[in-house]
Protein backbone atom coordinates (compact mmCIF):
# COMPACT_ATOMS: atom_id res chain seq x y z
CA UNK A 1 0.00 0.00 0.00
CA UNK A 2 1.21 3.49 -0.86
CA UNK A 3 2.16 5.30 2.38
CA UNK A 4 1.60 8.73 0.85
CA UNK A 5 -1.91 7.96 -0.19
CA UNK A 6 -4.55 9.62 1.96
CA UNK A 7 -7.73 7.90 2.84
CA UNK A 8 -10.73 9.63 1.38
CA UNK A 9 -12.91 7.94 3.97
CA UNK A 10 -13.52 9.91 7.08
CA UNK A 11 -12.92 8.53 10.51
CA UNK A 12 -15.54 6.54 12.23
CA UNK A 13 -17.13 9.68 13.70
CA UNK A 14 -16.28 12.23 11.03
CA UNK A 15 -12.72 13.28 11.93
CA UNK A 16 -10.12 12.90 9.22
CA UNK A 17 -7.15 10.77 10.12
CA UNK A 18 -4.02 9.96 8.19
CA UNK A 19 -3.94 6.60 6.53
CA UNK A 20 -2.05 3.94 8.40
CA UNK A 21 -0.55 0.78 7.04
CA UNK A 22 -2.28 -1.76 9.25
CA UNK A 23 0.16 -4.47 8.26
CA UNK A 24 3.43 -2.56 8.78
CA UNK A 25 2.47 -0.13 11.54
CA UNK A 26 3.72 -0.81 15.05
CA UNK A 27 0.99 -0.13 17.59
CA UNK A 28 1.91 0.74 21.15
CA UNK A 29 1.59 -2.09 23.62
CA UNK A 30 -1.53 -1.96 25.77
CA UNK A 31 -0.95 -1.85 29.48
CA UNK A 32 -3.54 -3.84 31.42
CA UNK A 33 -5.76 -2.14 33.91
CA UNK A 34 -4.75 -2.41 37.55
CA UNK A 35 -8.05 -4.08 38.37
CA UNK A 36 -7.57 -6.70 35.65
CA UNK A 37 -10.71 -5.70 33.73
CA UNK A 38 -11.67 -2.98 31.23
CA UNK A 39 -14.09 -0.24 32.10
CA UNK A 40 -17.41 -0.86 30.44
CA UNK A 41 -17.79 2.91 29.82
CA UNK A 42 -14.54 3.24 27.88
CA UNK A 43 -14.39 3.67 24.14
CA UNK A 44 -14.48 0.66 21.94
CA UNK A 45 -11.29 1.68 20.09
CA UNK A 46 -9.45 3.89 22.59
CA UNK A 47 -9.58 2.45 26.09
CA UNK A 48 -7.69 5.42 27.53
CA UNK A 49 -10.43 7.87 26.47
CA UNK A 50 -13.52 8.37 28.57
CA UNK A 51 -16.91 7.70 27.08
CA UNK A 52 -18.86 10.60 25.78
CA UNK A 53 -22.34 11.46 26.83
CA UNK A 54 -24.65 11.33 23.85
CA UNK A 55 -26.92 14.03 25.26
CA UNK A 56 -24.37 16.57 26.56
CA UNK A 57 -21.28 15.85 24.52
CA UNK A 58 -20.70 16.98 20.96
CA UNK A 59 -18.87 13.79 20.11
CA UNK A 60 -20.39 10.39 20.31
CA UNK A 61 -18.77 7.29 21.74
CA UNK A 62 -18.94 3.78 20.44
CA UNK A 63 -18.39 2.36 23.98
CA UNK A 64 -20.92 0.67 26.23
CA UNK A 65 -22.98 3.13 28.27
CA UNK A 66 -24.90 1.43 31.05
CA UNK A 67 -27.14 4.46 31.42
CA UNK A 68 -28.66 3.82 28.00
CA UNK A 69 -30.35 0.63 29.25
CA UNK A 70 -33.56 0.40 31.25
CA UNK A 71 -32.96 -0.24 34.94
CA UNK A 72 -34.72 -3.53 35.72
CA UNK A 73 -34.59 -3.13 39.49
CA UNK A 74 -32.43 -4.96 41.98
CA UNK A 75 -29.20 -6.26 40.56
CA UNK A 76 -28.61 -9.94 41.31
CA UNK A 77 -25.34 -10.68 43.09
CA UNK A 78 -22.70 -12.79 41.51
CA UNK A 79 -22.74 -16.53 42.12
CA UNK A 80 -21.16 -17.34 45.45
CA UNK A 81 -21.37 -13.75 46.76
CA UNK A 82 -20.54 -13.80 50.45
CA UNK A 83 -22.94 -10.96 51.05
CA UNK A 84 -25.98 -13.00 49.98
CA UNK A 85 -28.10 -14.30 52.86
CA UNK A 86 -28.03 -18.09 53.22
CA UNK A 87 -30.63 -18.42 55.95
CA UNK A 88 -33.69 -20.69 55.50
CA UNK A 89 -36.67 -19.12 53.81
CA UNK A 90 -40.33 -19.74 54.48
CA UNK A 91 -41.50 -23.01 52.92
CA UNK A 92 -44.37 -22.95 50.50
CA UNK A 93 -47.32 -24.78 52.00
CA UNK A 94 -48.87 -26.84 49.20
CA UNK A 95 -51.81 -27.81 51.41
CA UNK A 96 -52.76 -24.19 52.20
CA UNK A 97 -55.86 -24.23 49.97
CA UNK A 98 -56.78 -27.90 50.48
CA UNK A 99 -56.80 -28.50 54.24
CA UNK A 100 -59.70 -26.14 54.99
CA UNK A 101 -57.37 -23.93 57.00
CA UNK A 102 -55.89 -21.65 54.34
CA UNK A 103 -57.01 -18.12 53.49
CA UNK A 104 -59.26 -19.37 50.71
CA UNK A 105 -61.32 -21.55 53.05
CA UNK A 106 -61.08 -19.40 56.14
CA UNK A 107 -64.79 -19.73 56.99
CA UNK A 108 -65.49 -23.19 55.56
CA UNK A 109 -67.39 -25.65 57.77
CA UNK A 110 -67.85 -22.97 60.43
CA UNK A 111 -64.16 -22.87 61.45
CA UNK A 112 -62.29 -19.73 62.43
CA UNK A 113 -59.93 -18.14 59.89
CA UNK A 114 -56.59 -19.76 60.39
CA UNK A 115 -53.63 -20.79 58.35
CA UNK A 116 -51.79 -24.01 59.05
CA UNK A 117 -48.12 -23.58 58.34
CA UNK A 118 -46.20 -26.76 57.65
CA UNK A 119 -42.89 -27.22 59.44
CA UNK A 120 -39.87 -26.12 57.50
CA UNK A 121 -37.90 -29.04 56.13
CA UNK A 122 -34.23 -28.58 56.97
CA UNK A 123 -31.99 -28.44 53.94
CA UNK A 124 -29.24 -30.98 54.04
CA UNK A 125 -25.98 -29.40 52.99
CA UNK A 126 -23.48 -31.58 51.29
CA UNK A 127 -20.01 -31.08 52.61
CA UNK A 128 -16.70 -32.12 51.23
CA UNK A 129 -13.90 -33.50 53.33
CA UNK A 130 -11.47 -30.93 54.66
CA UNK A 131 -8.53 -32.56 52.95
CA UNK A 132 -10.36 -32.35 49.60
CA UNK A 133 -9.27 -35.83 48.54
CA UNK A 134 -11.50 -37.93 46.31
CA UNK A 135 -11.19 -41.71 46.33
CA UNK A 136 -10.79 -43.20 42.89
CA UNK A 137 -12.00 -46.74 42.16
CA UNK A 138 -10.51 -48.77 39.36
CA UNK A 139 -13.00 -51.05 37.57
CA UNK A 140 -11.55 -53.89 35.49
CA UNK A 141 -12.25 -53.34 31.85
CA UNK A 142 -12.89 -57.03 31.16
CA UNK A 143 -15.39 -57.66 33.97
CA UNK A 144 -14.93 -59.07 37.51
CA UNK A 145 -11.81 -61.10 38.06
CA UNK A 146 -13.28 -64.26 39.70
CA UNK A 147 -11.06 -67.10 40.74
CA UNK A 148 -11.83 -70.71 39.88
CA UNK A 149 -12.79 -71.60 43.46
CA UNK A 150 -15.18 -68.63 43.59
CA UNK A 151 -16.88 -69.75 40.39
CA UNK A 152 -17.15 -73.30 41.81
CA UNK A 153 -18.65 -71.93 45.01
CA UNK A 154 -21.46 -70.31 43.02
CA UNK A 155 -22.56 -73.69 41.60
CA UNK A 156 -25.05 -76.07 43.23
CA UNK A 157 -22.34 -78.57 44.12
CA UNK A 158 -20.26 -75.84 45.73
CA UNK A 159 -23.19 -74.64 47.86
CA UNK A 160 -23.94 -78.22 48.97
CA UNK A 161 -20.30 -78.71 49.90
CA UNK A 162 -20.30 -75.52 51.98
CA UNK A 163 -23.46 -76.61 53.80
CA UNK A 164 -21.92 -80.01 54.51
CA UNK A 165 -18.76 -78.39 55.82
CA UNK A 166 -20.84 -76.05 58.00
CA UNK A 167 -22.74 -79.00 59.51
CA UNK A 168 -19.47 -80.86 60.12
CA UNK A 169 -17.97 -77.88 61.91
CA UNK A 170 -21.17 -77.42 63.93
CA UNK A 171 -21.22 -81.01 65.23
CA UNK A 172 -17.48 -80.92 65.89
CA UNK A 173 -17.90 -77.79 68.02
CA UNK A 174 -20.99 -79.30 69.71
CA UNK A 175 -19.16 -82.51 70.63
CA UNK A 176 -16.34 -80.45 72.11
CA UNK A 177 -18.80 -78.44 74.18
CA UNK A 178 -17.82 -75.18 72.47
CA UNK A 179 -21.36 -74.33 71.37
CA UNK A 180 -24.93 -75.48 71.91
CA UNK A 181 -27.91 -76.32 69.78
CA UNK A 182 -29.22 -72.76 70.23
CA UNK A 183 -26.08 -70.68 69.99
CA UNK A 184 -24.31 -70.76 73.34
CA UNK A 185 -27.34 -72.33 75.02
CA UNK A 186 -28.27 -76.02 75.27
CA UNK A 187 -24.77 -77.46 75.09
CA UNK A 188 -23.99 -81.18 75.14
CA UNK A 189 -23.86 -81.37 78.93
CA UNK A 190 -27.18 -79.57 79.27
CA UNK A 191 -28.68 -81.83 76.59
CA UNK A 192 -27.59 -84.99 78.43
CA UNK A 193 -29.07 -83.86 81.74
CA UNK A 194 -32.24 -82.67 80.03
CA UNK A 195 -32.75 -85.98 78.23
CA UNK A 196 -32.07 -87.89 81.43
CA UNK A 197 -34.63 -85.84 83.33
CA UNK A 198 -37.13 -86.18 80.49
CA UNK A 199 -36.71 -89.97 80.38
CA UNK A 200 -37.12 -90.18 84.15
CA UNK A 201 -40.27 -88.07 84.03
CA UNK A 202 -41.73 -90.17 81.20
CA UNK A 203 -40.92 -93.37 83.07
CA UNK A 204 -42.66 -92.10 86.21
CA UNK A 205 -45.72 -90.96 84.27
CA UNK A 206 -45.94 -94.26 82.38
CA UNK A 207 -45.50 -96.25 85.59
CA UNK A 208 -48.49 -94.53 87.16
CA UNK A 209 -50.77 -94.15 84.16
CA UNK A 210 -50.27 -97.17 81.90
CA UNK A 211 -52.93 -99.82 82.62
CA UNK A 212 -52.02 -103.38 83.57
CA UNK A 213 -53.95 -106.49 82.59
CA UNK A 214 -55.79 -107.65 85.71
CA UNK A 215 -55.73 -111.27 86.84
CA UNK A 216 -58.99 -113.28 86.94
CA UNK A 217 -60.03 -116.21 89.13
CA UNK A 218 -63.26 -118.15 89.71
CA UNK A 219 -65.22 -117.88 92.89
CA UNK A 220 -64.38 -120.83 95.12
CA UNK A 221 -67.91 -121.52 96.34
CA UNK A 222 -69.96 -121.00 93.17
CA UNK A 223 -67.93 -120.76 89.94
CA UNK A 224 -71.11 -121.04 87.83
CA UNK A 225 -74.31 -119.29 88.88
CA UNK A 226 -77.79 -119.91 87.51
CA UNK A 227 -78.90 -117.16 85.12
CA UNK A 228 -81.40 -114.58 86.35
CA UNK A 229 -83.22 -111.64 84.88
CA UNK A 230 -83.37 -111.15 81.14
CA UNK A 231 -80.42 -113.44 80.53
CA UNK A 232 -82.39 -116.40 81.94
CA UNK A 233 -84.84 -116.23 79.03
CA UNK A 234 -82.35 -115.13 76.38
CA UNK A 235 -81.08 -118.72 75.90
CA UNK A 236 -83.44 -121.75 76.09
CA UNK A 237 -82.58 -124.55 78.52
CA UNK A 238 -82.57 -127.82 76.53
CA UNK A 239 -81.07 -131.27 77.22
CA UNK A 240 -81.99 -133.78 74.48
CA UNK A 241 -80.21 -137.14 74.77
CA UNK A 242 -81.96 -138.41 71.64
CA UNK A 243 -80.27 -135.83 69.45
CA UNK A 244 -77.24 -135.40 71.76
CA UNK A 245 -77.34 -131.65 72.28
CA UNK A 246 -77.81 -129.25 75.15
CA UNK A 247 -78.03 -125.49 75.75
CA UNK A 248 -78.56 -123.36 78.87
CA UNK A 249 -77.64 -119.87 80.16
CA UNK A 250 -75.41 -119.21 83.17
CA UNK A 251 -73.16 -116.64 84.84
CA UNK A 252 -69.47 -117.15 85.47
CA UNK A 253 -68.63 -115.71 88.87
CA UNK A 254 -65.19 -114.14 88.44
CA UNK A 255 -62.98 -112.08 90.70
CA UNK A 256 -60.50 -109.58 89.16
CA UNK A 257 -57.27 -108.41 90.78
CA UNK A 258 -56.42 -104.74 89.93
CA UNK A 259 -53.87 -104.07 92.69
CA UNK A 260 -51.14 -103.43 90.09
CA UNK A 261 -53.06 -100.46 88.63
CA UNK A 262 -52.96 -96.90 89.96
CA UNK A 263 -55.86 -95.73 87.81
CA UNK A 264 -59.21 -97.39 87.03
CA UNK A 265 -59.05 -99.97 84.23
CA UNK A 266 -61.44 -99.30 81.35
CA UNK A 267 -62.44 -102.28 79.19
CA UNK A 268 -63.74 -101.55 75.70
CA UNK A 269 -64.77 -105.19 75.14
CA UNK A 270 -64.56 -108.55 76.90
CA UNK A 271 -65.36 -111.90 75.28
CA UNK A 272 -65.14 -115.41 76.76
CA UNK A 273 -64.81 -118.93 75.37
CA UNK A 274 -65.57 -122.09 77.41
CA UNK A 275 -63.77 -125.38 76.68
CA UNK A 276 -64.31 -128.81 78.21
CA UNK A 277 -61.29 -129.60 80.35
CA UNK A 278 -61.19 -133.32 79.42
CA UNK A 279 -61.82 -133.18 75.66
CA UNK A 280 -60.80 -129.58 74.85
CA UNK A 281 -63.97 -129.00 72.80
CA UNK A 282 -65.62 -125.57 72.97
CA UNK A 283 -68.99 -125.79 74.66
CA UNK A 284 -69.91 -122.16 75.32
CA UNK A 285 -69.19 -118.47 74.76
CA UNK A 286 -69.97 -115.09 76.25
CA UNK A 287 -69.54 -111.37 75.63
CA UNK A 288 -69.47 -108.32 77.85
CA UNK A 289 -69.70 -104.65 76.77
CA UNK A 290 -67.77 -101.62 77.99
CA UNK A 291 -67.16 -101.41 81.72
CA UNK A 292 -64.57 -100.17 84.20
CA UNK A 293 -62.91 -101.75 87.20
CA UNK A 294 -61.59 -99.76 90.17
CA UNK A 295 -57.86 -99.73 90.92
CA UNK A 296 -56.29 -101.42 93.96
CA UNK A 297 -59.29 -103.71 94.54
CA UNK A 298 -60.79 -107.21 93.99
CA UNK A 299 -64.03 -106.47 92.12
CA UNK A 300 -66.58 -109.21 91.31
CA UNK A 301 -67.72 -109.81 87.72
CA UNK A 302 -70.78 -111.80 86.65
CA UNK A 303 -69.96 -112.79 83.07
CA UNK A 304 -72.96 -114.10 81.06
CA UNK A 305 -72.23 -117.41 79.28
CA UNK A 306 -74.19 -119.32 76.65
CA UNK A 307 -73.54 -123.07 76.92
CA UNK A 308 -74.47 -124.74 73.62
CA UNK A 309 -73.18 -128.04 72.24
CA UNK A 310 -74.35 -130.43 69.50
CA UNK A 311 -72.87 -133.96 69.34
CA UNK A 312 -73.20 -136.81 66.87
CA UNK A 313 -74.69 -139.27 69.38
CA UNK A 314 -75.30 -139.59 73.08
CA UNK A 315 -72.07 -141.53 73.57
CA UNK A 316 -70.02 -138.40 72.81
CA UNK A 317 -67.69 -137.88 75.83
CA UNK A 318 -68.25 -134.14 75.96
CA UNK A 319 -72.04 -134.51 75.90
CA UNK A 320 -71.90 -137.34 78.46
CA UNK A 321 -69.78 -135.28 80.91
CA UNK A 322 -72.19 -132.34 80.94
CA UNK A 323 -75.36 -134.42 80.77
CA UNK A 324 -74.33 -136.48 83.82
CA UNK A 325 -73.20 -133.37 85.69
CA UNK A 326 -76.58 -131.66 85.21
CA UNK A 327 -78.82 -134.62 86.17
CA UNK A 328 -81.07 -134.48 89.18
CA UNK A 329 -79.27 -135.12 92.48
CA UNK A 330 -81.97 -137.63 93.51
CA UNK A 331 -80.69 -140.06 90.92
CA UNK A 332 -77.46 -140.54 92.88
CA UNK A 333 -77.26 -142.47 96.17
CA UNK A 334 -75.24 -139.81 97.98
CA UNK A 335 -77.16 -137.00 96.25
CA UNK A 336 -73.89 -135.68 94.83
CA UNK A 337 -73.73 -135.03 91.13
CA UNK A 338 -70.49 -135.38 89.19
CA UNK A 339 -68.57 -132.08 88.93
CA UNK A 340 -68.18 -130.34 85.60
CA UNK A 341 -64.70 -129.33 84.51
CA UNK A 342 -63.96 -126.55 82.03
CA UNK A 343 -61.45 -123.86 81.05
CA UNK A 344 -62.41 -120.21 80.52
CA UNK A 345 -60.40 -118.07 78.05
CA UNK A 346 -60.93 -114.29 78.16
CA UNK A 347 -60.10 -111.95 75.26
CA UNK A 348 -60.12 -108.32 76.39
CA UNK A 349 -59.36 -104.91 74.94
CA UNK A 350 -58.22 -102.33 77.48
CA UNK A 351 -58.17 -98.60 76.84
CA UNK A 352 -54.55 -97.42 76.75
CA UNK A 353 -53.05 -100.73 75.60
CA UNK A 354 -52.52 -101.56 71.93
CA UNK A 355 -54.12 -104.70 70.56
CA UNK A 356 -55.96 -107.23 72.69
CA UNK A 357 -54.93 -109.14 75.79
CA UNK A 358 -55.80 -112.70 76.79
CA UNK A 359 -56.24 -114.37 80.15
CA UNK A 360 -57.45 -117.84 81.08
CA UNK A 361 -58.50 -119.76 84.16
CA UNK A 362 -59.86 -123.25 84.78
CA UNK A 363 -61.83 -125.15 87.39
CA UNK A 364 -62.35 -128.87 87.97
CA UNK A 365 -64.98 -129.02 90.73
CA UNK A 366 -67.81 -126.79 89.59
CA UNK A 367 -71.47 -127.66 90.03
CA UNK A 368 -73.76 -127.50 87.02
CA UNK A 369 -76.07 -124.47 87.38
CA UNK A 370 -78.94 -126.46 85.83
CA UNK A 371 -80.63 -129.45 87.53
CA UNK A 372 -82.77 -131.64 85.30
CA UNK A 373 -86.00 -133.28 86.35
CA UNK A 374 -86.14 -136.81 87.75
CA UNK A 375 -87.91 -138.15 84.69
CA UNK A 376 -85.64 -136.41 82.16
CA UNK A 377 -84.60 -139.08 79.71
Amino acid sequence: MDPDRKSVVSSFYGARKPSIDALNHDYPAHSPSPTGRRDDASSFFTPERSSMDHLNGTRGSAGYNRGSFFHAGREEPLKGDVGESKGPTDAWDVYADFNNAGPRYSTAFGSQPAYTQLPVTPVKEETIASDGKVEMVTVPALGPEWAKDEMYGATKAGKAERKKETRREFWKAFNRGERGLCGRYFTRKVLVFTLFGLCAAVAIVVAFTIPRVPAFAFSVDHPLVNATGSWATAVPTIFAPAVANFSFPAFASLQADTNSNFLPVKFTSLSASVFDLDTGVQIGSGKFGQFSLPAKAFPQIMLPLNFTYIADDMNDPTFKNWYDGCKNAGLFPDRKRPAVKFRLVLDMKIFGLPGSRQASTQISNANCPVELAMNAA
